[in-house]
């Protein structure tokens, strides 16, 4: 029995780990890695494995970091079964052929503008492909178990992070040796509108786990009010646009949520509001189909005859010449759109049209990982490149931290120590280094004996 982490490792993107038990390879997750695009390119074309020896896929949830190199797997030759939720299912259903698309429409925008001795661009996979994947994948509710290969079984447990998310739990085993290993893929936080609080599965004896903000705390959730209330006021003030990368699933059905609490308030000004995604728009219609991931306060607001994800001055917009037209209107107003993490699709010509104007705020409501242009803003960097060319940054940048749907430190904790067994083995992934490191620490001081943050590559036998 033997665990390799292949990806996400000191790191939070391209979550990818591999467990081997009696002749079987079991992948948990296979997602893209998001970053300098020379690096970005390389490991997400570049398998650390042969994809053809790869039995079953299982998927924690639909995020593109832990889902999106998917359809590469199938295209170099996987042929076996990916399992998830059903939730999981439907969102990588338009996920995956919407990543393509975008990495399509990249390409020809960037081979477009390319100098004569640059190569060419070219996308990862197709559409094509991302399909050919949807044929595998098999759905499993909560709390099903589920034999996927000889000896392991796996169940998923909702994880409270996005809609479909799973803790996996393995039951697996081999000659004659039983042992359950937990994968927390992306936890949730407690209290957090729409989504159920992260189940606990006991009896882990070997966790992995995710460390996003493994060294750091959260703004408690109730402070997305005022947080989000002065971001709207300002903007209406100036007269200026409020341009938010956010993620398709999860962030910007919140975020609608918290703007729908303030107007019914009458704390904010009420500004025209664009979702402008063509995902964002298929992944609202699926959250529609799927209550059984909903909180009882979010089923009573719907069975009460409420439409939380429907505003009188909210627009969803799909059209590609309505998107451009959005360049030309004067504010205020509030662009939501895709990526989360700034890499790619419409946000990027949102930004490239805005970034210099001092009335605009980017307002920044999830991780952004290292090497990525969202990551950059945070960081408050006076220049950026959008599509290779230089911008200075002159809009005003914000962060609300509380809307995050990654658990914190105490959370983490919380989790992990109260479901932990005495001899619990606990690796710690999808984490910055030092936000590992700390959370590593900080389990080793509570009394965990073996807590430790594995090297990209890394085997251990169990």
């Amino acid at each position: 029995m033997k665990l390799s982490f292949l990806g996400a490792v000191r790191t939070v993107t391209g979550s990818m780990h591999l467990l081997e038990v009696n002749g079987s390879r079991v992948l948990l997750d296979c997602g893209l890695f998001q970053g300098h695009r020379e690096e970005s390119n390389r490991r997400n074309r570049n398998l650390p494995f042969d994809p053809r020896s790869i039995d079953v896929v299982v998927l924690s949830h639909a995020h593109i970091d832990h889902a999106g190199n998917l359809p590469q797997l199938a295209r170099q030759g996987f042929e076996g079964v990916v399992y998830a939720t059903p939730a999981t299912r439907d969102l990588c259903s338009t996920m995956l052929r919407d990543a393509a698309h975008i990495q399509e429409q990249d390409a020809q925008f960037f081979n477009r503008h390319l100098r004569r001795e640059q190569p060419p661009i070219e996308p990862l996979y197709s559409e094509e492909d991302a399909v050919h994947l949807m044929e595998r994948v098999a759905a499993v509710p909560y709390r099903t178990q589920a034999s996927v290969v000889p000896g392991v079984k796996v169940t998923f447990h909702d994880a409270g992070h996005i809609l479909g998310s799973a803790v996996v739990v393995l039951d697996v085993e081999e000659r004659g040796v039983r042992r359950r290993i937990g994968f927390t893929g992306d936890l949730g936080r407690k209290k957090s509108p729409i989504l159920r609080d992260p189940e606990r599965p006991m009896g882990i004896e070997i966790l992995i786990t995710e460390s996003t903000y493994g060294g750091r705390l959260h703004h408690p959730i109730d402070q997305v009010d005022d947080e989000l209330a002065q971001v709207l006021i300002e903007a209406a003030d100036r007269g200026g646009k409020v341009v938010v990368p956010s993620f398709a699933v999860g962030r910007t059905q919140e975020l609608v949520y918290w703007i729908a609490r303030l107007q019914d308030a009458k704390r904010v000004p009420v500004l025209p509001i664009y979702v402008d995604s063509p995902l964002t728009v298929n992944v609202t219609e699926i959250y529609r189909l799927h209550p059984e991931c909903f909180d009882a306060e979010f089923r009573r607001q719907i069975a009460a005859g409420g439409r939380p994800f429907s505003l009188p001055n909210l627009t969803y917009i799909r059209d590609v010449e309505e998107s451009k037209a959005l360049n030309a209107r004067e504010g205020p107003m509030m662009i939501i759109s895709a990526s989360g993490m700034a890499e790619t699709g419409r946000i990027l010509h949102h930004l490239r049209n805005n970034i210099e104007d001092p009335k605009t705020t980017i307002l920044i409501v999830g991780y952004q990982a290292h090497g990525t242009l969202g990551r950059r803003l945070v960081e408050k960097e006076p220049e950026v490149r959008i599509f290779g060319e230089p911008y200075h940054v002159r809009a005003r940048v914000q962060v609300i931290n509380a809307l995050s749907a990654h658990a914190d430190q105490q959370e983490l904790l919380d989790w992990i120590l109260h479901q932990s067994e005495p001899d619990q083995r606990i690796f710690i992934v999808h984490g910055d280094a030092d936000q590992s490191e700390a959370l590593e620490r900080e389990l080793t001081t509570r009394g965990v004996r073996d807590a430790r943050v594995p090297e990209l590559g890394e085997e251990y036998a169990l």
